[in-house]
């Protein structure tokens, strides 16, 4: 048991995620600021695993749940400011598209592909999220960073994020309470028309108005996962309820009566006909959180 009051019981997680599959968390805790936040873990049973989930973006939730404490950053972290030298202190909670809309609001360049990635700050940095030419690595001051552990907070410089490709140095033992990203002046208008050019892209490239949760693979060094999974002669592939998308081959567009297992079964799937047809290995880009089963008869790589 987790003595606090803002930690409830059998939450429902399906909802919080944009495939709408899996299952509860056994707790679930939505702290308003970093007090509360570091209270809970200071309270929290060493037994008791921490998963921390942010917009449910690039996540597949286990149909059995999550056994453990599941923390969405709560009101407090979810605040953004410019400060006069042009930097602008974002809560880990931050959705990445209002983060770029209010920089552009304010004159401020840099954030613009921020718009087209639903995702939170929090998991911007702990990914390196980026597109359209740019990345969380090419704006990020530095990140403020609690250890779940010792509840303690401390300043990361980017030497230490150490931001890759689709990666960095953070681990499933840390939770990014804030970031500070650099910003160029530039102008409210061109800066808007930016963001509407970026969501036109979108919605011509990829499939709105389904249930996915962005890119499933990474690219390798020098390919594109889309383009690979085409080779492979796998674009428009279905496997059950869920479906390689038409538009975009690096998306799998689920059906409503899909299951975790379903998307998680056709991932593997995929990166087993794949490294049979072309020879590569797809690292997957989503998060698959939770205990899943896999088929006997399709290779686990």
């Amino acid at each position: 048991m987790i003595d606090h009051p803002a930690v409830i019981r059998d939450v429902p997680l399906a909802p919080m995620t944009t495939y709408k599959v899996g299952g509860s968390a056994r707790f679930m805790a939505e702290p308003r600021d970093l007090a509360e936040l570091r209270e809970i873990l200071e309270n929290l049973p060493s037994d008791i695993d921490v998963v921390v989930l942010g917009r449910g973006s690039n996540v597949v939730i286990a149909d059995s749940g999550i056994d453990g404490l599941v923390i969405r950053l709560g009101s407090g972290f979810q605040k953004a400011g410019f400060t006069d030298d042009g930097t602008v202190d974002a809560g880990g909670g931050v959705a990445l598209p209002k983060l770029a809309r209010l920089a552009a609001k304010h004159g401020r360049s840099g954030l613009g592909f921020y718009v087209g990635i639903p995702g939170s700050v929090g998991g911007a940095v702990r990914m390196n999220a980026g597109g359209h030419g740019s990345d969380t690595a090419s704006v990020i001051d530095h990140a403020v960073v609690l250890d779940i552990a010792s509840a303690e907070v401390q300043q990361w410089e980017p030497d230490a994020l150490a931001l890759g490709y689709r990666r960095s140095g953070l681990g499933s033992e840390h939770i990014v309470v804030q970031a500070t990203f650099v910003t160029r002046s530039g102008s409210s208008t061109e800066l808007e028309n930016e963001l509407r050019e970026i969501t036109r892209w979108r919605k011509e490239h990829q499939p709105g108005g389904t249930l996915n949760a962005g890119s499933v693979f990474k690219n390798p060094e020098g390919d594109h996962a889309g383009a690979i999974i085409e080779r492979s002669g796998l674009k428009g592939e279905r496997f059950g309820p869920v479906a390689v998308s038409n538009i975009h081959a690096n998306f799998l567009v689920a059906a409503d009566v899909a299951t975790a297992n379903d998307i998680f079964r056709f991932v593997e799937h995929i990166r087993s006909i794949v490294l049979e047809r072309v020879g590569i290995d797809l690292e997957p880009e989503i998060r698959f959180l939770g205990s899943f089963q896999q088929e006997a008869h399709h290779e686990n790589h």
